[in-house]
């Protein structure tokens, strides 16, 4: 059998990059014409057909996480855990597990991974949010796909996320007890739909115990996933719900910066309860998620989805639960 022609052979073959070959074979912009014309050419003369991994060996025992890079920081992330939890559950199932970081310049201008256009995989987990414009080009391209600790509207994908939505509520509610009515909260509401879930949670905890949700509060912390430095206003809560321990340390960092510390003058909790929100000091307050629970349930679907592939599609939420540390302190104290 003779071998499959890849991007890799048609780029060597025309002197470019499979990037630019990614882009010509799918019509995108950032060539001449007379390049395009040429790659597309030399794909038809070798043979190239694309690959969608619903028509693939089931016996290709890969399975696919595309990273965004931005969401990977040097020094550790939630999602290099619950990556490290991906590749265990895999494991049990008698499945290996490829990582690819995604640039943002790529999900810009719609350039697949290489895990599809080599067709490495037979399945792919998107983990950390991508837009919905690259998801539905993924979707065109491989099946199964999931979305992992996010979800798309009427994507017709598979998700598992935790319950930002109930988290958020229980971090405003665990400060209301602790005697808080001044509360904002930290986290570009619209960035992610974990972001949005846990603003709504906050602020329905909030409005249920009749307490002002003030704009100026609401506080921004990353733009197109770079966190940012956090612009605080001069009058400050007596708290902070955090969107993810991340946010929290930065916002912990700054405020001390200020002159402020954490908690005696301002309170400061986050979510994830990965290792940043353990080695800060003070140790954050936080919602411990439960990454394994995530991983096996997101593993299970995938795999369910091969014997399956018709299902109607579901979105799994595992819930997590309250760390109380260093980061918080009960008013009057």
């Amino acid at each position: 059998m003779s071998k499959q022609v890849t991007l890799n052979d048609i780029a060597k073959a025309c002197g470019t990059s499979t990037v630019t070959v990614s882009k010509a074979l799918a019509d995108k912009k950032g060539m001449s014409d007379e390049l395009r014309r040429r790659i597309k050419e030399t794909a038809q003369q070798m043979g190239y057909v694309p690959v969608r991994s619903e028509t693939a060996d089931k016996n290709n025992r890969m399975v696919g996480v595309i990273i965004p890079e931005k969401f990977m920081q040097p020094n550790g992330s939630f999602y290099w855990a619950l990556y490290n939890d991906l590749v265990g559950k895999l494991g049990e199932q008698n499945y290996f597990c490829l990582i690819e970081m995604l640039p943002q310049k790529n999900e810009d201008e719609l350039v697949m991974p290489q895990l599809i256009t080599e067709a490495k995989v037979s399945a792919l987990i998107s983990l950390g949010q991508l837009n919905a414009e690259y998801v539905a080009e993924l979707k065109k391209r491989i099946s199964p796909l999931l979305l992992l600790d996010y979800y798309l509207a009427d994507s017709g994908l598979d998700s598992v996320i935790t319950n930002g939505y109930g988290g958020g509520y229980e971090l405003a509610s665990y400060l209301i007890r602790m005697g808080h009515k001044d509360i904002g909260f930290i986290g570009t509401v619209k960035a992610t739909s974990s972001i949005f879930d846990r603003y709504m949670g906050y602020m329905k905890a909030m409005l249920e115990n009749g307490l002002t949700v003030r704009p100026e509060w609401t506080l921004d912390d990353r733009c197109d996933r770079d966190f940012i430095e956090i612009a605080f206003p001069e009058k400050l809560p007596t708290a902070f719900v955090c969107n993810c321990d991340e946010a929290a340390y930065h916002a912990i960092r700054q405020l001390e910066a200020k002159g402020l510390s954490v908690p005696d003058d301002v309170s400061v909790v986050g979510y994830d309860n990965y290792l940043i929100s353990e080695v800060c000091r003070p140790a954050i307050t936080t919602i411990n998620v439960d990454s394994k629970q995530m991983a096996a349930s997101a593993v299970k679907l995938i795999t369910d989805r091969f014997e399956t592939p018709d299902t109607k599609p579901v979105t799994l939420t595992i819930s997590g639960e309250l760390i109380e540390k260093e980061s918080a302190k009960k008013l009057g104290q």
